[in-house]
Parts: structure tokens; C-alpha cells; sequence
């Protein structure tokens, strides 16, 4: 089932456009990523959604509402936590996560054993007032109200912005709970190991364009698999295969990049010079990034 869905979704400021066509679609208890360098697109998009902008053309709809005209509606089904989060600094913690509970009308027991296993969790002191908390600590009171909220969709923009290694084990273990309870996430990251731990489903915006969808296997086949080979006869003529680059000799073994295509044909080669040992590490998200915007700049 489609929990959000854009179609044709333009959004323009004077004479650019920040977004020229997204076409964007996260189905239920899915964790789709949504990964592009700054000003690519991505804020924009989630703020279309979040109904805090406009869009100029096209549509943005959740849970088949209009993102615009029903944020009122969907502000009750879903989370947000932005990536610079800013709380009352003279509250403490946990009062402002009584607040953000109140407003939703979740103050009851299961509520609050939840809250209690996510503050212990992300190891937050409830009883500091905000304005004495780190820039992780105060990203921890937002995941911690929107972990705790129970709502259908979380739409988390650069999430873990502030918190060290082990508080960004937790949340992803977090959200690997969540898709199990068939919950929805759009998660927005520039820690792309982050997204290929996390994420079952992958859009790649540039320049206010989805330019691809899809698995990270899926994915996969648009770059090369890095491969390190040895064999008993001498290995000649491999860089004139098609699909082979990167080629070098580094402590007594050959390697290189193949694309995906090509495996096969240069399988066959290296195993007709009988393989001594092989290793092979197939392409990771960050590859897939690099190779869509190298040479791309920054975009916008």
C-alpha cells in the first residue's frame, strides 16, 4: 500500500526551481532513503510534505490526502525530526517530551514505558533543561518524541546530525523495530553507511530530480564490483577487456573494477588461468553516489 506518494512535484523560487519533476513514492512499513548532496532538493521536498510549503505544480499526497490542503489531517498520523532541532531552553527534556505527548494525545501507561526504554536507551538525562543540552542531546528529545509517538510515518531529515557512533547504533536499531511493527520511514542522510544499514529502498535526487529508484541491489548494477585476483599463469591483456578499469598489481595480487555486465566474460578468462585466490566486494551505496555526481558539482 502507497503511504506517500509525489507525482510531477515542481517547487519554484523566482526563476529557479529547487525541485523540476520529483516523483517520489514510499510504500507501507517500508524505510525508503532519500539521499542527494545539499541543495539537491531534499528539505524542500519534506517541507512539501509536511505542508510548510507550497508546491507550485505536481502533487503530494499522504496516506491519500493532500499535503497542503489536509496537513491538518496527516500532522496526526505522522513524525518529523529535522536535522537541526531547536527545543525551549528554560523546559527540560522530559517536559518538553510531556508536551509533544500531550499535543498528541499519547500520555497513557504504553506510552510511557516506551518512553522511559527509548530515554535509558539513548542514554538522555530527562531532568537537564534544554537550553544546558548538546547539539545530540537535543537530537535525542526529538527521535526519542517521534520513536515514542506511534505514528504510521516518520519523515526524519538528517536525524542523527549530533549524536557519536553508539547513539547511531541505536537509532538503527530503532528503525529496524519500526519496519518490523510495519511502520514507514523517509529518512534523509548524508551518512550513506547509515543508509545502506537501515534502508530497504533508495532515491537518489539531483538537481530537484529523482534519478533513480529502487534496492540497493537493484542499484547495484549501475557501478562496478571491485575485484582482487591471483592466478598460477601471468594475467595479460585484462585492460583491454570491455567493462574492466581501475587496473593495478598491489602485494602480488591484480585488481580492478568490472562492471556488472562484463563479470561473466572476465570470469571465464581468470578462471582459464586457473585462480589461486579471489576476492570480490560488490559496490556500495556510496560508490552508487559518487558515480551520479562526479563531476556534477554540489548541484543546488
Amino acid at each position: 500500500m502507497t503511504i506517500l506518494e509525489t507525482v510531477d512535484l515542481r517547487k519554484r523560487f523566482g526563476d529557479f526551481f529547487a525541485l523540476n519533476g520529483v516523483n517520489l513514492k514510499v510504500q507501507r512499513g517500508q524505510i525508503h532513503g532519500f539521499i542527494g548532496p545539499n541543495g539537491a532538493g531534499k528539505t524542500t521536498t519534506m517541507r512539501i510534505l509536511l505542508g510548510l510549503l507550497k508546491a507550485t505544480s505536481g502533487t503530494a499526497q499522504l496516506f491519500g490526502k493532500d499535503a497542503w490542503a489536509d496537513a491538518v489531517e496527516i500532522h496526526k498520523l505522522l513524525a518529523y525530526v529535522p536535522g537541526e532541532v531547536n527545543l525551549w531552553p528554560n523546559l527540560t527534556g522530559g517536559e518538553v517530551l510531556d508536551l509533544f505527548a500531550r499535543l498528541r494525545g499519547r500520555l497513557g501507561q504504553q506510552n510511557q514505558r516506551l518512553r522511559k526504554e527509548l530515554i535509558e536507551r539513548f542514554e538522555l538525562d530527562p531532568s537537564r533543561k534544554c537550553g544546558t543540552y548538546s547539539k545530540g542531546n537535543r537530537q535525542k528529545v526529538a527521535l526519542i518524541a517521534a520513536l515514542a509517538s506511534g505514528a504510521e510515518l516518520l519523515i526524519l531529515d538528517e536525524p542523527t546530525s549530533g549524536l557519536d557512533p553508539l547513539m547511531e547504533q541505536v537509532f538503527q536499531d530503532c528503525i529496524g523495530e519500526l519496519k518490523s511493527q510495519g511502520r514507514s520511514v523517509l529518512l534523509s542522510s548524508h551518512i550513506l553507511s547509515e543508509v545502506e544499514k537501515t534502508c530497504d529502498y533508495i532515491s537518489i535526487i539531483r538537481d530537484g530530480v529523482i534519478i533513480e529508484n529502487g534496492t540497493l541491489e537493484e542499484l547495484r548494477h549501475l557501478t562496478s564490483t571491485h575485484v582482487a585476483v591471483q592466478t598460477k599463469r601471468p594475467i595479460q591483456g585484462l585492460q583491454e577487456f570491455p567493462g574492466v578499469h581501475d587496473l593495478r598489481e598491489e602485494d602480488g595480487l591484480t585488481h580492478f573494477s568490472v562492471e556488472a555486465e562484463h563479470m561473466g566474460t572476465v570470469m571465464a578468462y581468470l578462471s582459464s588461468l586457473e585462480i589461486v585466490r579471489l576476492e570480490s566486494a560488490p559496490p556500495t551505496l556510496e560508490d552508487l553516489f559518487i558515480r551520479h555526481y562526479e563531476g556534477q558539482g554540489a548541484g543546488r
